[in-house]
């Protein structure tokens, strides 16, 4: 037997690189572009908005994509993914403060109502009877019967309920 750490035929393993801080950084925003279902530059938008904004540049950036309406949808339980939020937007099921909007990227503000539409109900109750068990944040305040949901206050960054290191997207378009 002899002293090779690799079978015969076998290049030895090499170690994996150091991962470089650029590719953290990188990584960190991919996966919440990801998440949210954002292309590249209504993320920079995203983030140049949230630069701009008064405050932490992290925590408003993600206040930002909270408020999107497909998201509120997607947390209110009206939806079992973020995509099926977006689809059920564009395909006019829902209303806006009693206005039809079929926008996902819409931003939400306190004091809000999204209401599904009079004639599309039996198409979303089904979902909403699927996500009836999802916890809904405090932000937002649901009524099943009426199939509506209200924004209540801004979105708190502490309930998010995913692990994104902010400060590494927020590095990553300052360099």
């Amino acid at each position: 037997m002899s002293g090779r750490s690799s079978p015969p035929g076998e290049r030895p393993k090499r170690r994996r690189p150091r991962r470089s801080q650029y590719l953290l950084h990188l990584r960190e925003k991919q996966k919440t572009k990801r998440i949210y279902g954002v292309r590249e530059q209504q993320f920079r938008n995203y983030v140049e908005q949230a630069k701009r904004r008064k405050g932490v540049t992290g925590e408003a950036l993600l206040s930002l994509l909270e408020r999107r309406l497909d998201n509120t949808l997607y947390r209110a339980g009206f939806a079992s993914s973020r995509a099926q939020a977006r689809q059920l937007i564009v395909h006019g099921h829902f209303q806006l403060n009693d206005r039809a909007v079929n926008i996902p990227s819409v931003l939400v503000r306190e004091g809000d109502t999204v209401l599904v539409k009079e004639g599309r109900r039996d198409r979303v109750k089904g979902i909403v009877e699927e996500n009836k068990d999802r916890e809904i944040p405090r932000w937002l305040e649901k009524n099943l019967e009426a199939l509506k949901c209200q924004v209540i206050a801004p979105p708190n960054v502490e309930e998010i309920g995913h692990s994104i290191a902010v400060n590494l997207i927020v590095e990553f378009y300052s360099r």
